[in-house]
């Protein structure tokens, strides 16, 4: 008897079903596999696991709220109707050409709350002594040069940068700094390394928040946009995720 050769058609279709189904259950395990390792990073910043969580749920929820911090206007005029009154019956109504104005807002979750915990973190880079506090500053100027040049404007968008320069600029910063500057200031015989994670923190979203977004604000004109929000993408800014990689690569 003739054998039967194998449904090429039924093949492709188990494998794409197979595909798809890898698809949704990585989908589904990301958001998981990320909120562990940035509980884990926010551990190593010498917070509590509580603390941690709270910081974390900050981050999350805080990114549906921004708060307005300029305007400015855009190049752009818009024909807008306006309403005359006579005798208070409504006329027929006259376009008026208005400038456009563009809002620059900060966000809860993907700005402010980084920013708060950096200067929390602040006071253990200070008590450890000149050598961490010129780590990091020397840090946060090389990080925000690199994200300044490495910045690019995207008309309609906002700033886009390769999101691993900055964290990977910060830990390289943070051990090379203290591998040159602890010989320097005599402090060989001393373990820094519970300050390496929350040095690399503070360089790593300095680089985005200053280099990336401040140091091109005389530039936000140019991107033709409405709103401008400043760490908007809350969670999955490159602000956070900057120094959350920094902060579990240290």
């Amino acid at each position: 008897m003739p054998q039967q050769q194998p449904n090429n058609l039924q093949s492709a279709q188990l494998s794409g079903c197979m595909i798809l189904t890898l698809m949704v259950f990585f989908g589904c395990m990301m958001p998981l596999i990320f909120v562990d390792l940035a509980e884990t990073a926010l551990r190593n910043l010498h917070l509590s696991p509580q603390a941690a969580v709270l910081v974390l749920i900050g981050m999350i929820f805080g990114s549906l709220f921004n708060f307005p911090i300029a305007r400015f206007p855009l190049d752009k005029e818009v024909n807008v109707p306006m309403f005359e009154s006579l005798a208070g019956l409504q006329l027929m109504p006259q376009m008026k050409k208005l400038r456009q104005e563009a809002i620059i807002a900060v966000n809860l979750g993907g700005c402010i709350i980084p920013v708060l915990l950096a200067v929390w973190l602040s006071k253990f880079i200070i008590s450890g002594g000149p050598t961490p506090v010129i780590v990091a500053l020397a840090g946060i100027c090389l990080n925000s040069f690199m994200c300044y040049r490495m910045a690019r404007l995207v008309p309609g968008i906002g700033i886009a940068m390769p999101v691993f320069i900055p964290p990977l600029t910060a830990v390289l910063a943070t051990w090379f700094g203290f591998g040159i500057v602890a010989p320097m200031q005599g402090d060989l015989g001393v373990d820094f390394r519970s300050l390496y994670a929350p040095v690399a923190f503070v360089i790593g979203i300095s680089g985005p928040l200053l280099g990336a977004d401040l140091m091109h604000w005389k530039d936000f004109k140019k991107l033709d946009a409405p709103s401008i929000s400043i760490g908007g993408a809350g969670t999955w800014d490159g602000i956070v995720l900057s120094g959350m990689i920094a902060s579990l690569l240290a």
